[in-house]
């Protein structure tokens, strides 16, 4: 049975010919490559070499030099080599539930203190998305060739909202610390949870790419 490769998230299909559409990131079949052309592929048959022509010895030709990669090449190739996205991403995913938790403590008990520790805990995430957001686009552009299917447009507008609800809650708070005690708290706890579910939404799109499920 022969094997094909998705060219963009690396998804192997196995069939006579490639799917339609790709089941991980959603690309056509013309970005699938046969690697395995199974057992039916014929076997190559041995030729006998040929007599070697009496012409004199060429001299071999020299490869061109590689060119040399500078400083920034070297980070971008070192950042998708070790994953740098898919470990960066981990910080705010891992401190925005906790955010949203300590906003909803403080606005059902009227408590300050888990207001001030729910802000706390977005101040690392806005400190922490630059760097998220810059290694998305790196990876998205070097090892997913900068495919616009549908799944990665989900992907790219759940990151710009979690990063737009995030700043918009970051702002609200320095603006008003007193916002989770006055009448527009239900709003502001909406738009944590938005941001919140929207993280949610961009992690489970790339454990998908990653894990091609």
């Amino acid at each position: 049975m022969k094997k094909w490769q998705c060219s963009v998230c690396k998804y192997i299909h196995t069939g006579e010919t490639p799917p339609e559409k790709c089941p991980v990131c959603g690309v056509g079949s013309e970005k699938f490559v046969l690697i395995d052309a199974g057992d039916d592929a014929p076997a190559p048959v041995a030729e006998k070499p040929a007599a070697p022509a009496a012409t004199a010895p060429s001299k071999p030709s020299t490869p061109a030099p590689a060119k040399p990669e500078n400083l920034y090449e070297r980070i971008i190739g070192f950042m998708i080599k070790h994953h740098a996205h898919p470990v960066s991403v981990h910080f705010p995913n891992g401190i925005l539930p906790v955010a949203v938790v300590l906003f909803l403590l403080a606005w059902v008990f009227n408590t300050e203190l888990f207001a001030k520790a729910g802000f706390i805990n977005l101040v690392f995430v806005i400190l922490a998305l630059p760097f998220v957001l810059f290694s998305g686009i790196i990876e998205w552009k070097k090892k997913y060739n900068q495919a616009l299917t549908t799944i990665f447009k989900i992907k790219i507008m759940a990151a710009a909202l979690t990063t737009t609800a995030c700043i918009i809650s970051v702002v609200w708070y320095l603006m008003n610390p007193d916002v989770l005690s006055s009448s527009n708290a239900w709003i502001f706890i909406l738009v944590n949870v938005i941001m919140l579910a929207s993280a949610g939404i961009a992690g489970l799109i790339g454990g998908k790419l990653v894990f091609k499920d």
